[in-house]
C-alpha cells in the first residue's frame, strides 16, 4: 500500500479525518522533519526538536488517489498560516506535505500552486514540501485519540 505524510495542526483531529476516508486502509500520528532521534510528545511540545506532528497514512490507490487526498488535507486547515493552526501555535503545528516519491512531490506541489493561484485561501499559501523523512510514532495514548476519547480536544 503507497504511503502519504501531512501535517495540518494538531494531529488527532487530522488523524480523525483521515481514518474516516474510504480507501485509506491505516493510520499512525506521529513525529517528522526534525532533527531530534525518537522525540516524545513532550519534546515536540517544547518546540525544540523541529518536528512536525503528523498523520502517516496508508491508502488503497485503487480505491481513492494521492489527489484526493491533497483535497482532503487542503480542505481540512488554513495553510496560509506559519506555524499555526486555530489557537496552536508553534512549528509542531506547521502545514506540510512529507512526499514519499517523485510523483507525490509533483502532485503536491503542482496542486499548491493551483490553490494559490486561485485565491482562494486569500493568502499565501505557506505549506511546506518536503521528502518525509523518518517517522517517529507518537505515544499509544495519541493514537485514534478521537476515537477513543469522543471528539474533546483539538479540532480541525
Amino acid at each position: 500500500m503507497p504511503t502519504a505524510t501531512f501535517a495540518a495542526g494538531c494531529f488527532w483531529g487530522v488523524e480523525s479525518r483521515f481514518a474516516s476516508t474510504p480507501g485509506v486502509t491505516s493510520t499512525a500520528v506521529g513525529y517528522m522533519g526534525g532533527d531530534t532521534e525518537n522525540p516524545t510528545y513532550q519534546d515536540v511540545c517544547n518546540k525544540t526538536t523541529g518536528h512536525a506532528e503528523v498523520v502517516q497514512l496508508e491508502f488503497d490507490d485503487q480505491k481513492i488517489s494521492y489527489d484526493t487526498l491533497l483535497d482532503i488535507f487542503w480542505q481540512m486547515h488554513d495553510p496560509t498560516t506559519l506555524n499555526r493552526q486555530g489557537p496552536d501555535i508553534g512549528d509542531q503545528y506547521r502545514s506540510a506535505i512529507f512526499y514519499h516519491d517523485d510523483h507525490q512531490r509533483i502532485m503536491a506541489e503542482q496542486s499548491k500552486v493551483v490553490l494559490d493561484k486561485s485565491g482562494i485561501f486569500g493568502n499565501p499559501i505557506v505549506t511546506e514540501i518536503t521528502p518525509a523523512s523518518r517517522f517517529w510514532r507518537a505515544e499509544e495514548y495519541h493514537q485514534q485519540y478521537h476515537a477513543k476519547n469522543g471528539r474533546g480536544g483539538c479540532s480541525i
